[in-house]
């Protein structure tokens, strides 16, 4: 155990805001999926001004990858031997920390998620999670989509004999987050355009969301789009089917998995060029950021793009956990928001700091 801690020390892996000094300070020791990634970094970020407003000790651990499972249970280990006043967790692997996470409820420490948070944990270890509302954040890009004039005006003009497609493009339909997005975008873009277009809106493409219209004609298709696997490959192949439909008016992009996809279907994204570009109409709005989907939108291939708000995720997830050692009731989730970036804002300060690589 004291070598993992001196190897994780050595790779600045563990810091403290504030080294616990006083006993009547609560401690509360954080355990992230990672440390060195600028997502981690903001989280941390966040957590550090809430022990500075709440008054209380912190440690904040990471391993050097998400996939070093092991040494996160080191971290974790090492952490309830502190006998934290609390601790917050972004597990890697829900089974490898099962076993700690019965161990600090049998000792009364509260254990609060963040991020992805520990699914499937067992009952009462897990007394709240910060995390992003997946289905709003979906919601929030069918609005702006929504919003965007070129769309708007397509949407109003189409007619079962012309009509046009907008497309969600989900790199796969099991993961909790893409499965919510994706339910949040087609649901309000539903909403919305069966507004403009009553009974003649349909989702179609994928049988886990099938819709047919209310009228039996289309107007206009939400078509959800995912492809054979997660792989590059896989995900240009369906970017390139997508953008084989003459009907095409928009492409809304759920995760990095298939934002990648579409910009290797269009030249890096030159092609969605507004000048030259071969898609050059076509609008185009991700998740997440990461320096392609960041590119993309500062040239304004992208419209824009959904970033969830890491700074919040680490803040929250301080702020249960003193709740919860105040006793306070607390919701089993809090949703920690989200933001929408374009060419235009996302070098202000507020913005700038959740856009990761």
């Amino acid at each position: 155990m004291k070598k993992v801690l001196a190897i994780a020390l050595a790779l600045g892996l563990l810091l403290t805001c504030a080294a616990p000094a006083l006993a009547e300070t609560p401690y509360i020791a954080v355990i992230s999926k990672g440390f060195q990634h600028q997502f981690w970094q903001t989280v941390y970020a966040g957590s550090k001004d809430a022990a500075e407003k709440y008054g209380v000790e912190i440690t904040f651990e990471g391993p050097p990858s998400e996939s070093d499972i092991q040494i996160q249970i080191d971290m974790l280990n090492a952490a309830i031997t502190k006998n934290p006043s609390a601790l917050a967790l972004a597990a890697l692997d829900t089974e490898s920390v099962i076993e700690q996470l019965l161990a600090a409820k049998e000792k009364g420490v509260p254990v609060i998620g963040f991020d992805s948070g520990v699914p499937n944990a067992p009952e009462g270890t897990i007394l709240s999670t910060a995390s992003t509302d997946n289905e709003a954040a979906g919601a929030l890009a069918a609005e702006k989509m929504f919003e965007i004039e070129s769309v708007k005006a397509a949407i109003e003009a189409a007619t079962p004999e012309a009509p046009i497609t907008l497309s969600s493009f989900s790199q796969d339909a099991t993961s909790g987050s893409i499965v919510g997005r994706t339910v949040g975008y087609i649901n309000k873009m539903y909403e919305l355009v069966n507004e403009v277009k009553p009974g003649q809106v349909a989702i179609t493409g994928h049988d886990k969301y099938l819709k047919p219209s209310e009228s039996g004609s289309v107007a206009v298709e939400i078509q959800v789009t995912v492809p054979a696997s997660t792989n590059v490959q896989d995900c240009q192949t369906s970017a390139q089917g997508i953008l084989a439909n003459s009907n095409l008016v928009s492409i809304f992009c759920s995760n990095s998995g298939s934002v990648d996809g579409v910009l290797a279907a269009t030249a890096d994204g030159s092609d969605l060029d507004k000048t030259n570009g071969k898609y050059k109409d076509l609008v185009v709005i991700g998740f997440d950021s990461g320096a392609p989907l960041k590119n993309a939108v500062r040239n304004q291939w992208f419209y824009g793009a959904v970033t969830q708000d890491p700074y919040m995720i680490g803040y929250y997830a301080i702020e249960l956990a003193v709740k919860a050692l105040n006793g306070e009731t607390i919701d089993e989730t809090v949703d920690t928001g989200c933001q929408f970036y374009t060419y235009e804002n996302m070098d202000e300060p507020s913005i700038a700091q959740l856009l990761y690589d």
